[in-house]
């Protein structure tokens, strides 16, 4: 029997789970206590950021949780207007402050935001931030691989991580194969569609019917087959519990190039070079 991935080994030596709880557009309410039920249920991963407004509830929901926070891995990111060094240490500050912590387990841009011509700024200020220890991991979100190259070449420094939008209408080949390249973990935001009917395709429904499991869930482990990790958003505690299950289930080679086969490369969101926060 094949071997379950619950976690990812990032480039720089930390580990981080494959599926985390993502929590846009939750407010601080509804994120506390999303949180703490994510975490009484197994979740490790949270995922949140200042443009969700919502990092308050995170916080609290790990603090009344009563999970040891170096046992909870915090995602957040930050937006176009802290694109400089001292733009990314006021962020850190503010969103330290609003999730009650003294370090943040992994820290992104959330948007090159090019129009702006910035976000090199921005990383010099991921890794003085990283240097000082106020940050584990550094990264970046919906960065196309002419983004990362700027950074890199700039820097010398690679991201971790590299947050996308990947479903399997929206697959990001390209960029997925730059990623692995440079050693860059690519994980999927928005991986079941955001409500856009992705999960009645009737492939998926076929597959997970096979395996006595979900579309979502079938969603889920094509994303750790490929390699990837994932950040679906629910409040619901039975799809939260079925999402964090999904790594147990292992696709055969024949139904993820099924699932693979649904790409039409046209994204339910933005395009990184026409959106960002």
């Amino acid at each position: 029997m094949e071997e379950r991935v619950r976690e990812v080994t990032l480039s720089d030596g930390g580990t981080m789970p494959m599926v985390g709880l993502g929590t846009w557009p939750m407010d601080d309410a509804e994120c506390e206590k999303v949180v703490a039920q994510g975490l009484e249920l197994g979740y490790r991963l949270v995922d949140t950021a200042y443009a969700y407004g919502n990092e308050t509830g995170v916080g609290r929901g790990v603090a009344v949780s009563g999970i040891e926070r170096q046992d909870v891995f915090i995602t957040t990111k930050f937006n176009a207007h802290s694109h400089s060094v001292q733009g990314v240490r006021a962020a850190w500050e503010d969103s330290a402050r609003k999730l009650g912590v003294d370090y943040i387990d992994l820290m992104l841009i959330h948007w090159p935001c090019p129009w702006q011509d910035q976000y090199v700024d921005a990383w010099e200020g991921l890794i003085a931030i990283q240097q000082e220890g106020k940050v584990k991991h550094i990264g970046v979100s919906s960065f196309l691989p002419e983004h990362v190259d700027r950074i890199i070449d700039a820097t010398g420094v690679v991201p971790v991580l590299n947050q996308m939008q990947i479903n399997p209408r929206y697959q990001q080949v390209e960029a997925r194969a730059y990623n692995d390249a440079h050693g860059i973990h690519t994980q999927a935001w928005s991986p079941l569609g955001q409500g856009t009917g992705l999960l009645e395709l009737p492939v998926l429904k076929d597959i997970a019917t096979r395996y006595g499991s979900t579309p979502g869930q079938v969603v889920l482990a094509w994303d750790v087959a490929l390699g990837m990790s994932a950040v679906p958003k629910s409040s619901d505690p039975a799809r939260m519990v079925q999402n964090l299950e999904a790594p147990d289930l292992v696709l055969a080679p024949e139904d993820v190039a099924r699932i693979s086969a649904i790409d039409v490369s046209e994204p339910d969101i933005k395009h990184p070079n026409s959106f960002g926060h």
